[in-house]
């Protein structure tokens, strides 16, 4: 693998904007692409979504559109997070799936007891929506009900929400097993304590349990009907904000690999790793939660940040995220961000196909952030497209281009 360029995708508007956002295919076929990317003068916040389209791979763009993603309603500020459509391959749907909630103060980290998922299904690259409503578990258990503020098991708005974690918490569709033909949607949920309500069980800045959502066509039309799996517990004495940001791939068919972010946040003595676990059950359950390793058993030091799993059309799994020399401390150092095949059977990291997409140059800030990203393979070309935000290349802002970086896939 090798980075063939670097470039603009989409400059800051002006002093202290960061741009996060990416170029998504809106079809099964062909090269229509919608470009979505949001503007953001502080962390977890996004101020504006631009959303834009080209009809032929991102040679042209045509006009942009501007979406609100806050707006003062009754019990605080409402807000949105952006993201962009999922295509189903079989049934050429656009699925978006999205995080919004009102947040009484305006303060981020009051989503963890208020953010709640919504869904939205398109049959004509995103264009326009035939559905769009909550996602809600649906449940035949007896004395289950489900709704609006109490839409999954442990989710109550108010008291636990639930998320998507990064852009890089990408859909899947279920190629193989039993459940064949299910969308499955890497979730974080908040755990709730003794009172009810969320509980930082680690004392980091956060902490969630992993979950994935199924969702499975009704009567084959464009609604879903989505059911929870089973939580992957966070364990406070392994990660202070345990186990988040899930990626997913089915490695084989029905088996599916999970590959998480954890944090050694106020406990910098705690190896920082990524963790993962492995689902024989197209997803349902999981077995016990490991230190991510290389294929020799060999620790993988990483910050606490996202990361992506990308099934290429070759038949290879690559990774793409954080790696470091020593124990990183928190979120530190998020560089450099490589990419490396991942073996199917063992779902272990490739230790000899590690290669260095982009690292702190000369100058730079020690806060550098090169995370926050999203990939996708580009048809045609083989390619892959790396979506970046160098945030705090210089310390005194938070002003960042979205770059994208092509990636040349050498022949397997």
């Amino acid at each position: 693998m090798k980075v063939t360029s670097k470039e603009v995708f989409v400059r800051s508007p002006g002093p202290g904007i960061g741009v996060t956002g990416a170029a998504y295919y809106t079809r099964a076929a062909g090269h229509e692409l919608v470009s979505v990317h949001s503007h953001h003068s502080r962390s977890d916040t996004a101020d504006l979504a631009v959303y834009r389209r080209s009809p032929d791979g991102g040679a042209t763009w045509g006009p942009v559109t501007e979406v609100a993603t806050g707006e003062r309603r009754a019990g605080g500020m409402w807000r949105r997070y952006p993201r962009a459509g999922y295509v189903d391959a079989a049934t050429d749907r656009y699925v978006t799936v999205r995080v919004e909630g009102v947040l009484p103060t305006d303060e981020p980290l009051e989503g963890m007891r208020q953010w709640m998922l919504h869904y939205a299904v398109s049959e004509d690259g995103g264009r326009t929506d035939l559905v769009d409503e909550p996602v809600i578990h649906a449940s035949s258990d007896a004395g289950a009900a489900f709704h609006a503020e109490h839409p999954l098991p442990g989710v109550w708005r108010g008291r636990a929400g639930v998320m998507l974690g990064d852009l890089t918490c990408v859909p899947l569709t279920l190629r193989g097993g039993r459940d064949a033909g299910d969308i499955l949607v890497p979730c974080q949920i908040c755990p709730v304590g003794p009172d009810g309500t969320f509980l930082n069980k680690g004392g980091g800045f956060t902490f969630h349990d992993s979950a994935v959502l199924h969702g499975r066509w009704v009567d084959g039309g464009p609604r879903l009907s989505w059911r929870l799996s089973e939580r992957v517990i966070g364990d406070a004495g392994r990660s202070t904000r345990g186990f988040l940001e899930a990626t997913i791939a089915e490695v084989t068919p029905g088996r599916v690999l999970m590959v998480m972010r954890g944090s050694n946040d106020v406990r910098p003595e705690l190896p920082g790793y990524r963790w993962y676990a492995i689902s024989e059950d197209c997803g349902w359950t999981f077995g016990a939660v490991r230190p991510w390793t290389d294929t020799a058993g060999a620790p993988l030091h990483s910050p606490s940040a996202c990361s992506q799993l990308l099934d290429h059309s070759d038949g290879r799994l690559f990774w793409l995220g954080n790696l470091c020399e020593g124990n990183p401390r928190g979120n530190s150092p998020r560089y450099p961000i490589v990419i490396a095949e991942v073996e199917r059977d063992s779902g272990l990291l490739r230790r000899d196909t590690v290669t260095v997409i982009d690292d702190r140059q000369p100058g730079e800030s020690e806060r550098l952030t090169l995370s926050n990203f999203y990939a996708r393979e580009e048809r045609g070309s083989g390619d892959i497209l790396l979506y970046l935000p160098r945030y705090y290349a210089r310390v005194s802002t938070f002003e960042a281009d979205n770059m994208v970086y092509r990636i040349a896939v050498e022949p397997a």
